[in-house]
């Protein structure tokens, strides 16, 4: 009898592959497991065990397994399932999900390594320049890798010259897997147990009277184990005693010391937890009509302005779900989320917190990947932004998702392209968990949901200390700049109010959404503005590294001295990052200390951290940032904000663009004013008289709301409307012209007016690729399913056409 597993390669076909094992395998080897296997001519990789059965496959010869990788289970059978729903909802393989969903360090991938073959004599006078080299090199070292091959020829492909000399016999290739993951190992010391008795310990120190140091080393540790129980590291040894490590290795040595080492987690909190603080009568109220809610339906929309205590009741069900001993997911948008919120969660959790987000080492995110699937007390809430959904939970009792409106948890790239929000209400149904969104502006398809009785809805109005809203007063740009009334891009009455606030003590945020000093640089002379030769867009201007800077493929160089058509050296600049408002605050308010906040400055792992946490503690007066400031962060001396242009803000082809102006002013005027007095918002515009700007200044949520469902209800658009964008990429103008046109045809003759496109979008060319795209607006009243089957099919039929072959085609489903 024959045995065979079904395994999930990380890599996107659509299929599964089935391998042969051995009945002794068979038995040990379960569900969710990894294990090596060859795949191709050469390659190894670690695929993830879906299925034991003994049928072999009948299209081929099942191959047998390298070697099993885990001991137990790294993956759940409910997350599996959960994958299942993401690849078939998100129109992508279970390989793409599985790459996507574990940490990197799972995702094990053989190194193809070279060494000479000893069986073949060679004469060094019959190799080229190329292949002497490589020979030369593994003279002195038995193996190489492929990249150190590319550093000594200095050449990027040479796999060529590698498979001939492998043809004719000098070379061998051998293919290696590494285990990316190390745990963190801590050395600690004790005294030997033949000196536990008072009398070997006098005559210890009687024989080390000759030995100072020695001396000195053993009293330091006799005076920590009296202060403490704990045990003792030998880094803190060594620390308090100073002496050297070559005094600690002779008294190991002579067996009077034991050095030991253990595993220990490189995530844990090490401060005080209190209790959480008591809700207002308005919080008290909105948590039991939540409670209410979660008996009639299993998602609950809490619509709560700005400053209103939605973190202290998120608080209050997260201590009920632990104490009924199931875990918590509560989701973020945003990784400068994380920093502020985590501080003050981990004063009510302590270890039971643990965070989960891309800034985390490899080894951090699997140690706490496996804290999650082994139901360790230091990971019953996680804290994360979207990829967190993917985390092995167990026993999932709640799920929060905190600014829900967010664009955040939607992944564009890569595959699967799966929105977090509806991700992980679909998580929550397969654990009978319970979902709250919270939001101050939520998104029209949540509110929409809560009207037609899909979600339970709980309204919070009033400020947790009954602060009013902040005063939100626009200022006409137009009408500034005809009176001459601009100092640089602040108008009087912007600069009037933070001098006040900076004279109150107070703090200053200046919002405007894009980094950089300026987004175009012109020839004054000629008109000639830089363009990345990469993509269809002009430079940025970077002041700081004195750099014209494409913010879609990277491409960067140093700024013009003159222009390169006419050799004028009359260059200006167009348009307003957030560098250039620091450079003209800094002329502004001399006396003012500046941050700044925007992906720039936010690059390294404590970046975030390190300007919220000076910000918060006062150590700056004025902060410029894009819209990452904007989201949930609470800062207790904030008393102005300042929107520098907000007409950017509704200017982008896109049916959201006047829903998520009113998001992002609303979410930015609420970091003002949020504890003791009522805060000021400036809005700088050249249209004052703008519906967006006027529902923004009235708080009218629900104007807003009733405004685009008109608007979409008219034009076919979410929530009335599904819709799947397909886009094509490819170097080629004239084939994917003629792609775009093909796919357009096979798609109206079956959804007719319901395709939109093909066309280009705002930026047709990106990393030397042109894209073109197709919208399928899909009614009420059609299948989803079908219409999936239907573009999967005309995907097939399109990925046969040999021309086709080389265009990158990608289904994003709710592409919104």
């Amino acid at each position: 009898m024959h045995f065979f597993i079904d395994v999930i390669l990380p890599i996107p076909l659509y299929r599964l592959f089935t391998y042969q094992i051995s009945e002794a395998e068979f038995q040990y080897i379960k569900q969710g497991m990894r294990v090596a296997v060859p795949f191709g001519k050469r390659k190894v990789y670690a695929a993830l065990v879906y299925k034991k059965h003994e049928s072999p496959p009948k299209a081929y010869q099942a191959k047998e397994i390298d070697s099993i990788l885990d001991q137990s289970p790294i993956v759940t059978e409910c997350q599996l399932m959960h994958w299942q729903w993401i690849a078939s909802y998100y129109m992508c393989t279970l390989g793409e999900v599985f790459r996507n969903a574990v940490p990197a360090a799972f995702l094990l991938e053989s190194q193809t390594l070279v060494r000479l073959n000893t069986n073949t004599a060679v004469s060094p006078n019959s190799l080229t320049d190329n292949e002497f080299q490589i020979y030369e090199a593994l003279q002195s070292q038995s193996v190489l890798s492929i990249t150190q091959v590319m550093d000594i020829l200095d050449k990027k492909r040479v796999l060529p010259i590698v498979h001939k000399m492998v043809n004719s016999g000098l070379l061998q290739l051998q293919e290696k897997i590494n285990e990316q993951y190390k745990p963190k190992l801590v050395r600690y010391v004790r005294l030997h147990k033949q000196y536990n008795t008072e009398k070997a310990l006098q005559n210890l120190l009687k024989t080390l009277s000759g030995a100072p140091k020695q001396r000195q080393l053993l009293m330091t540790l006799f005076m920590l184990q009296a202060k403490s129980e704990k045990t003792i590291t030998v880094n803190e040894l060594l620390q308090q005693s100073k002496v050297t490590a070559s005094v600690f290795k002779t008294l190991v040595d002579k067996k009077v010391l034991i050095a030991y080492q253990l595993q220990e987690d490189r995530l844990s909190y090490q401060g005080k937890t209190i209790k959480s603080s008591p809700l207002s009568e308005a919080q008290e109220k909105a948590l039991k009509s939540i409670l209410k809610a979660f008996q009639q339906t299993d998602v609950c929309l809490l619509h709560g302005v700005t400053s209103s205590g939605k973190t202290e009741i998120y608080v209050k069900l997260i201590e009920r779900c632990l104490a009924s001993g199931k875990q918590v997911l509560y989701l973020l948008p945003e990784i400068a989320l994380t920093t502020q919120l985590v501080v003050r969660l981990n004063k009510h959790f302590g270890n039971n917190a643990a965070i989960y987000h891309s800034k985390y080492s490899i080894n951090e995110r699997v140690e706490v990947w496996n804290n999650v699937l082994y139901q360790k007390e230091k990971a019953r809430l996680v804290i994360g932004v979207r990829s967190a959904v993917n985390l092995p939970f167990s026993d999932l009792g709640l799920v929060i998702i905190d600014e829900s409106h967010e664009t955040s948890y939607k992944q564009f790239d890569p595959a699967p392209r799966y929105q977090a929000r509806d991700t992980a209400i679909y998580l929550a149904k397969l654990h009978s968990a319970k979902v709250l969104l919270g939001s101050a502006t939520p998104s029209i398809e949540s509110y929409y949901n809560t009207n037609n009785g899909k979600y339970g809805l709980v309204s919070l109005t009033e400020r947790y200390t009954k602060v009013l809203m902040p005063d939100i007063e626009l200022v006409n740009l137009a009408e500034k700049y005809k009176k001459k009334r601009m100092r640089g891009h602040f108008s009087d009455r912007l600069v009037e109010e933070i001098n006040m606030a900076l004279n109150a003590k107070k703090q200053v945020i200046l919002f405007q959404n894009r980094r950089g000093y300026a987004p175009v640089v012109e020839c004054t002379s000629c008109g000639h503005c830089p363009q990345c030769p990469n993509c269809d867009v002009s430079l940025n201007y970077h002041q700081f590294k004195n750099q014209l800077r494409c913010h879609y493929c990277g491409y960067a160089m140093a700024m013009y001295q003159s222009c390169t058509v006419c050799t004028s050296t009359q260059l200006n600049t167009k348009g307003l990052g957030t560098q250039q408002i620091e450079a003209e605050v800094k002329l502004l308010f001399e006396q003012a200390k500046i941050g700044r906040m925007d992906f720039d400055s936010t690059r390294g792992k404590y970046g975030y951290q390190k300007i919220i946490s000076a910000f918060s503690n006062q150590e700056l007066d004025i902060l410029v940032g894009t819209q990452m400031l904007t989201k949930g962060l609470d800062f207790r001396h904030v008393h102005l904000v300042g929107v520098l242009n907000a007409d950017s803000l509704i200017n982008h082809p896109d049916f959201r663009a006047q829903e998520r102006a009113y998001q992002l002013l609303q979410q930015v005027a609420g970091r003002s004013g949020r504890h003791t007095e009522q805060g000021k918002v400036i809005i700088q515009t050249y249209n004052p008289n703008h519906q967006i700007f006027r529902q923004v200044v009235d708080n009218n949520y629900l104007g807003m709301y009733q405004s685009q469902l008109k608007e979409r209800d008219k034009y076919g658009y979410p929530p009335y409307f599904r819709i799947i964008r397909i886009s094509l990429k490819q170097k080629d103008y004239n084939i994917i012209n003629q792609a775009a046109d093909w796919l357009a045809n096979g798609l109206k003759a079956t959804f007719h007016k319901n395709v939109l496109g093909p066309a280009f979008p705002p930026v047709p060319r990106i990393r030397n690729q042109y894209i073109k795209q197709l919208l399928i607006k899909i009614p009420k009243n059609q299948s989803l399913l079908k219409t999936k089957e239907t573009v999967e099919s005309l995907k097939k039929r399109f990925e046969a056409i040999p021309q086709y072959r080389k265009i990158k085609l990608t289904v994003d489903v709710d592409c919104y």
